[in-house]
């Protein structure tokens, strides 16, 4: 069945082009009333939003078949990320469709304000001639102080410097060379406040930078600063800011984005040299073709071929490596399978090996995989989207370890567990078939393929154990499909791995516990 999208949100046209050329279903729905996208979320596998539509828990939770929300555009305040992410949904955005339009608009508004080009204007075209009223200054030699250097940060600094400006850069994730490279001066965010003549704000909406611009702030500010926010509404204390621009400690201020929109209303209308347009940072026509273009593009890559481009919530995978991924991220699920369902204990940590050919791919799905795995037996909802996440909240040590070929084999994946009691590692290959086999288990070498049921059976090496357990499982009308063996020395200890057609019920498995030289058996379920 071919995969089905819904476009919540005016979109180019362009978009429904590349759904309709990829021969993927597309229904154009905006404008939905309350409580509509929550009745028909169900019917589609993706759903392309800009900032209009609210993706909350709620409608995640009637979404079934949904895999992919694309923005389209940068923000995802919008989405419920946390949800999306425990339900297995990736969030993806185009970060880079609109960041030159955003960029230009951040300039724009900073040399009217410095200007007062839209209080002229309005005096001009009132009839009046109020000359030596709107002294403005020049940004020429003036210090910017950019908060958040990432993509449009970067591009505002870039024109800044252009301007003969000294730019600024506050950002925790900036690196020193990355800063040289860019031409700006790296910077704690208090040396920002003290020294810039203008603020621009280019920075995600989080916890952290929630009124990252609040009283405090701006008391350190340089007197008659001018405050410019092109990023997410909720970035600036709307009331402080008021305040400060009543006070002359701020001298201006110009923002595209509000704590509440559409703002209607707010404190700050009305104010001296403040600046106030309705969230236009991105619109352009350039702009909203591109970041159509993009969401189409990638939801249709990540509904056909599973490649994941610009998430937030999950590691990219290229369109060109995802097949070549698809068996090995099985078999790291496995693995991580394997070994949650024979772990009793809560679990410590667990170690990652990538060896030879594997360790040259993306190893971060396959990690995410395999931690969903062994996360499932405990937390039945979990997912390789959400596994990261459930493994840092318990205080899961997650250590990954990539090598060059090692032994036999030219490439494989070992998963070791690490409990209060013990340590257990399982390891497995991907053969010239595609398909995952198992090679070890707790350092016995053992080969053989993974069913949907099997039985886990360890013992003493000791003849008449395959004699005794066959007539059980004949006696008990069960089937064995297949059968492997594996022992760490002659009279040792033993490993017996079955698959069997029917599951084994709870008297069965206490039967082939009571056998002689038998010291565990599990049924598992893959």
């Amino acid at each position: 069945m071919s995969p089905r999208v819904l476009i919540a949100d005016q979109l180019s046209p362009a978009a429904v082009s590349i759904f309709n050329e990829r021969s993927i279903k597309t229904d154009v729905n905006v404008g939905l009333p309350k409580g509509e996208l929550e009745r028909i979320i169900g019917d589609y596998d993706g759903l392309a939003v800009r900032s209009s539509t609210k993706v909350t828990e709620k409608v995640l939770a009637a979404a079934h078949r949904l895999k992919v929300v694309g923005r389209a555009g940068i923000g995802v305040d919008n989405i419920d990320v946390k949800a999306a992410t425990a339900k297995g949904v990736i969030v993806m955005n185009t970060p880079f469709g609109n960041s030159i339009t955003t960029a230009e608009h951040a300039i724009s508004l900073m040399m009217a304000l410095a200007r007062q080009i839209p209080e002229a204007d309005r005096s001009t075209q009132a009839g009046k001639w109020e000359k030596s009223k709107f002294m403005g200054v020049e940004v020429s030699g003036k210090t910017l102080g950019v908060v958040g250097c990432g993509n449009v940060g970067s591009i505002v600094a870039d024109r800044a410097i252009g301007l003969k400006m000294k730019v600024l850069a506050y950002d925790p994730f900036l690196s020193e060379e990355r800063a040289v490279e860019i031409g700006v001066t790296k910077v704690d965010f208090d040396h920002l406040l003290r020294r810039a003549d203008f603020i621009t704000l280019h920075t995600p909406l989080t916890d952290r930078t929630r009124n990252i611009i609040d009283d405090a702030a701006l008391a350190k500010t340089r007197k008659g600063v001018r405050i410019i926010n092109c990023a997410r509404g909720g970035l600036v204390d709307e009331h402080a800011l008021a305040d400060a621009l009543r006070s002359g400690q701020v001298a201006g201020a110009a923002l595209d984005v509000f704590e509440v929109e559409p703002a209607k209303e707010s404190v700050l209308f009305g104010l001296p040299n403040v600046i106030c347009t309705p969230h236009l940072g991105a619109s352009t026509g350039e702009a909203q073709e591109n970041v159509a273009l993009q969401v189409a593009e990638q939801m249709s890559d990540y509904l056909l071929h599973g490649a994941i481009s610009n998430a937030v919530n999950f590691p990219n995978i290229a369109a060109e490596e995802a097949p070549r991924l698809k068996p090995w991220v099985k078999l790291a699920e496995q693995l991580g399978s394997f070994a949650g369902q024979l772990t009793e204990t809560s679990i410590k940590g667990v170690r990652i090996e990538y060896s030879g050919e594997v360790a040259r791919l993306n190893t971060k799905p396959l990690t995410a995989a395999a931690l969903a795995g062994v996360l499932r037996p405990q937390l039945a909802e979990v997912n390789m989207v959400s596994a990261a996440i459930s493994a840092r909240e318990r205080g899961m040590q997650v250590e990954e370890v990539t090598r060059g070929q090692e032994g036999v084999f030219e490439s494989y994946i070992r998963f070791t567990v690490t409990t209060d009691n013990y340590r257990r590692s399982v390891a497995g290959t991907v053969f010239s078939d595609g398909r995952p086999r198992i090679i070890q288990v707790r350092d016995i070498d053992m080969e053989f393929e993974l069913a949907q049921r099997m039985l886990f059976i360890r013992n003493e090496d000791k003849p008449g154990f395959i004699g005794r357990f066959g007539t059980l499982m004949g006696e008990a009308g069960l089937n064995i499909a297949t059968l492997n063996l594996g022992r760490d020395k002659p009279g040792g200890n033993a490993i017996c791995m079955v698959a069997i057609d029917e599951p084994a019920s709870d008297e069965v498995l206490a039967r082939i516990r009571a056998l002689p030289h038998v010291v565990r058996v599990n049924h598992l379920e893959f």
